[in-house]
């Protein structure tokens, strides 16, 4: 079944930041992690996940997603402040 989502990958020194949003979390950050998806996220190398958002239905992750991406940096990097003040990798998190 499908679970739909938005997220955040950041790079390594988290100075890009990427927001996408999938049916299955996992499985597409696992895309982004081994270079399967080709394009920003590959050429820039932003695999790490950092913020994610799950929601009942599609329309609303979607709409998420695009108000998320409308946002200047400084908003998108204190919402994962607040829930990731460090950065770190959620990855393991959502196996």
């Amino acid at each position: 079944m499908k679970q739909p989502a938005i997220y955040i990958l950041a790079n390594s020194s988290n100075s890009i930041v990427y927001i996408g949003v999938t049916g299955n979390l996992a499985q597409r950050v696992w895309l982004h992690r081994t270079g399967d998806i080709e394009g920003f996220t590959k050429k820039y190398n932003v695999h790490k996940l950092v913020y994610f958002e799950v929601f009942e239905d599609f329309k609303t992750a979607i709409e998420r997603e695009k108000q998320l991406k409308r946002w200047n940096r400084s908003w998108k990097d204190e919402l994962v402040n607040e829930t990731n003040p460090n950065w770190r990798d959620l990855y393991d998190e959502i196996l």
